[in-house]
């Protein structure tokens, strides 16, 4: 599992990390914390555009824990 955390960092860094980690470890699991609405928009949009799966879940008012599956 490869973890990136994209806290506190503006688009389009939090999508630019989340590729480069689609891109060294294209089988595995990518956990991938953000800290807002329009990073986790555009980070599921860019999984989903990959043929991962997303799931997410709120850590707090602000935080957001993401998880991308690749479809095999």
């Amino acid at each position: 599992m490869t973890e990136v955390d994209a806290r506190g960092l503006s688009c389009p860094i939090p999508v630019t990390k989340t590729k480069q980690a689609m891109e060294k470890n294209p089988k595995g699991e990518i956990v991938v914390l953000v800290d807002s609405n329009v990073a986790k928009e555009n980070v599921s949009r860019l999984a989903e555009s990959k043929k991962y799966s997303v799931s997410v879940q709120t850590v707090n008012n602000e935080e957001c824990k993401m998880i991308l599956k690749p479809s095999n």
